[in-house]
């Protein structure tokens, strides 16, 4: 007698970046297994869950999270468990964290191997970033073991003199290697000498406060960075990948880039695109403390106007999660408090409303969302609705209304950036790895079932494809 499959999603609206089509999604062991039109009789399963035309979006990539984080002497208030479970609670069944050095005797191998061990706790697949602070001569050997382990992509900060901050030479090194591997140079974009001077001036002017943010962190400083760091990658002809591009400026010099040849990209956050410097001058400053600031309200404007055409690549949360108290230590100076700001539960509503409000489609979405995550950093398997990709799967609803309560998220802190906005495009059903986690009835714990997703080579992108079937595949 022929096995039932697991799952069967009935009568869905699958939407991938690359177009739509009505269909029952047919899943079995955790993996699609088929796409039956949905004009034939709906097969059976064990578990039927009937879409009624819904949308079904693959599940959500965040390919910028910091779980765990431990910088200087602050440390991040989340676990694995925590943080992977408000992803799945909105739509997100798949993170990449950082193995980032906590402190100079810690390498980024051992970084790496020390995240790669908290997160058997985690709920829902993971993948790792590596990160290089400075150069030595095992750097080459630690990449080397980094990429066998998986780990494919190496982050390094051209701002945070004494903590995190790599020098020019470092990076130019680690560019090298990443050719060598075939992997890809993450950077956080912001001229450390610009930054550290017009802080100094205004600490001696006394406007230190964090109501003052953002204008210790000029729009120069990050533009005048990306430039800087294109014409290393350009030298070297590394791939590069900027985290959390706040200016219009900045994607402009990566769009110009890839029309010369270069293989770079641009990633943006749900905050800068929805919310602007006011909120320094607002009740709760403290609640928007991240690096890059927010930016004034044209800049704004004009970020969210390239990610609805597609000059920006992906949305990720830059998640970082620190509570009110922590936040709230030094708010006289924006040098010794934590920046950073939590936003894995709230990346879906934010993103699909500011793209939907500039007239970008659904699919525009899911290619921010999932697709190109996935993509960029060759994660087999995911990001796509297709036979033989895993069952990480949407049921999503672009017309349901909430009002954000940052309280009530499910984040590990207490506050969230957005509380009180109304959002639109929440999740109705998330289903990870074939599991239905989050439905009607509420939150199901798998417990600690999520693996850790081993990534292949930048070029290999064609590699997220699983064997058989065409990387241009469309439904």
């Amino acid at each position: 007698m022929s096995r039932h499959p697991d799952l069967v999603i009935a009568h869905a609206t699958v939407v991938n970046s690359f177009g739509r089509q009505n269909a029952h999604v047919v899943v079995q062991d955790g993996l699609i297994t088929q796409l039956i039109d949905a004009s034939e009789a709906v097969p059976r399963a064990e578990r039927t869950i009937d879409a009624g035309g819904r949308l079904v979006i693959p599940g959500g990539v965040d390919g910028h999270c910091h779980v765990a984080q431990v910088t200087g002497r602050f440390r991040t208030l989340d676990d694995y468990r925590t943080t992977s479970t408000a992803a799945l609670w909105g739509g997100t069944t798949t993170i990449i964290d950082f193995g980032i050095p906590r402190d100079a005797q810690e390498t980024p191998l051992a970084a790496v191997l020390h995240k790669k061990e908290l997160a058997t706790e985690s709920r829902c697949d993971v993948a790792l970033h590596g990160a290089v602070i400075s150069w030595d001569e095992t750097v080459p050997w630690q990449l080397e073991q980094l990429a066998a382990e998986g780990v494919r992509s190496v982050k390094m900060y051209t701002t945070n003199r004494s903590t995190t901050m790599a020098d020019g030479d470092t990076i130019l090194k680690v560019m090298r290697e990443m050719v060598r591997l075939d992997g890809l140079t993450y950077i956080h974009a912001e001229h450390d000498p610009i930054i550290t001077d017009c802080t100094e001036q205004h600490a001696q002017d006394g406007r230190i406060g964090i109501e003052h943010l953002h204008r210790t962190r000029p729009e120069l400083a990050e533009e005048v960075s990306v430039k800087e760091t294109l014409a290393m990658a350009e030298y070297t002809g590394a791939a590069v990948y900027f985290v959390h591009q706040s200016t219009p400026g900045a994607v402009d010099l990566v769009t110009e880039a890839r029309t010369r040849g270069l293989e770079a990209y641009s990633e943006t956050c749900p905050h800068y695109v929805t919310l602007d410097d006011s909120v320094y001058g607002s009740k709760f400053p403290e609640w928007f403390a991240c690096c890059p600031p927010m930016r004034n309200p044209e800049t704004v404007a004009a970020l969210k106007e390239r990610l609805a055409s597609g000059a920006i690549h992906t949305m990720s949360s830059d998640h970082s999660c620190y509570d009110l108290s922590q936040k709230r230590e030094r708010t006289d100076d924006v040098r010794a408090m934590p920046h950073g700001l939590p936003g894995v539960e709230t990346r879906m509503p934010v993103t699909f409303t500011a793209m939907i409000s500039a007239g970008a489609s659904v699919e525009d979405f899911v290619e921010v969302f999932s697709a190109e995550p996935a993509r960029i950093n060759a994660v087999p398997g995911k990001g796509r609705i297709a036979e033989g990709f895993d069952a990480d799967l949407v049921i999503f609803d672009p017309a349901e209304e909430r009002t954000v309560d940052g309280a009530a998220l499910h984040m590990g802190t207490d506050f969230s950036p957005f509380d009180g906005k109304a959002l639109t495009g929440w999740p109705a059903v998330v289903i990870s790895a074939g599991r239905v986690v989050l439905d009607g009835e509420g939150f199901h714990d798998p417990g600690s079932v999520g693996r850790f997703v081993a990534r292949n080579g930048f070029h290999r992108h064609d590699s997220t494809v699983p064997a058989g079937l065409p990387a241009t595949a469309n439904l």
